[in-house]
């Protein structure tokens, strides 16, 4: 028996990356299929000596390169901020429509098992807190973040239809905020601009008045729940994230004690349907994959902050 084999789309992206060192070291062969729309490939540079990785620029929208067979695909393919959703939202959208489907006919073709990393956007604005995997959610369709909950919660669909017509092997991870090294400065997301700030001694931009709360999973402890969910036999969709809910406001304190930042915060117009709670309930992934995170909101923001430190 030979090495087992993994397809990583959106494999430069910065979940993508320490996804792929994950596998690596666990003597998987990798091959990343990126279309560099948001990856970068700094984020992979560093691996690409390594002769069980490789490295395809392409766009899982158009016809897929030809390779060899793999054993697990992980889509990670989507643009995932804000501030593309006015720009690139019909993008957003193809990637979890044709190119997630163009990912699903691979799996079946390779009789692969296949990870779609969905996202706890589809939650959208919850009226359930913590959210649970039998939620349905409370999206807007037709709202300004819609271009991505709507392809999340598409790509979830199509994901079972797979599995239902076809017999495909298919795992769904919820994705909560996740965070750490290799964000892109200007990913728009409150933690990139909330260090980038500091580190300019400006003052965080808080929208609304900082009450909305989020939980913050860093990078690593979400690979080891990635992984973990791909080698189970879980195959509904399974939330990982962080249960540690915080406040905006407290995050915005947290950083700017840490950063030695004196500016303070400016506010500004919460945007639409911006959630107001985000919090997982993560009883399934303690139970069935035994994962729960292990960094703690200090540690996380310490690595995250050197990192953002040493590119200024």
């Amino acid at each position: 028996m030979g090495k087992k084999k993994a397809l990583v789309a959106g494999g430069s992206g910065f979940i993508g990356s320490f996804l792929c060192e994950k596998l690596l070291a666990e003597n998987i062969e990798v091959t990343v299929f990126d279309s560099l729309v948001t990856g970068r490939k700094e984020n992979i540079e560093h691996l690409k000596e390594n002769e069980s990785f490789s490295f395809i620029e392409c766009d899982i929208r158009e016809t897929l390169p030809k390779v060899d067979p793999f054993d697990f695909i992980f889509n990670l393919a989507s643009p995932a901020s804000p501030k593309d959703f006015d720009q690139i939202g019909s993008y957003i959208l193809e990637t979890a429509s044709i190119g997630h489907q163009n990912l699903l006919k691979l799996a079946h073709q390779n009789q692969a098992r296949i990870l779609y990393a969905s996202t706890s956007e589809v939650y959208g604005d919850p009226l359930v807190h913590p959210q649970t995997e039998d939620y349905y959610g409370n999206v807007n369709p037709i709202g300004k973040r819609s271009c991505y909950d709507e392809a999340k919660r598409y790509g979830e669909a199509l994901s079972y239809v797979y599995k239902r017509e076809k017999n495909v092997d298919v795992r769904v991870a919820r994705i909560f905020n996740t965070y750490g090294p290799r964000m892109a400065p200007n990913d728009g997301r409150i933690l990139p601009n909330f260090f980038t700030q500091a580190l300019a001694s400006k003052p965080l931009s808080v929208y609304g008045d900082g009450s909305q709360t989020r939980s913050y999973c860093y990078v690593s402890d979400l690979v080891d729940g990635l992984f973990l969910l791909m080698t189970s036999s879980e195959e509904f969709p399974t939330n990982l994230g962080n249960p540690t809910e915080k406040t905006v406001k407290e995050v915005s304190e947290l950083i700017n004690h840490l950063t030695g930042n004196k500016a303070g915060v400016n506010y500004h117009p919460l945007p639409e349907n911006d959630p107001k709670k985000r919090k997982p309930d993560i009883s399934k992934a303690k139970t069935i994959l035994k994962w729960e995170p292990k960094v703690t909101i200090e540690e996380g923001f310490q690595k995250t902050y050197e990192y953002f430190k040493g590119l200024t």
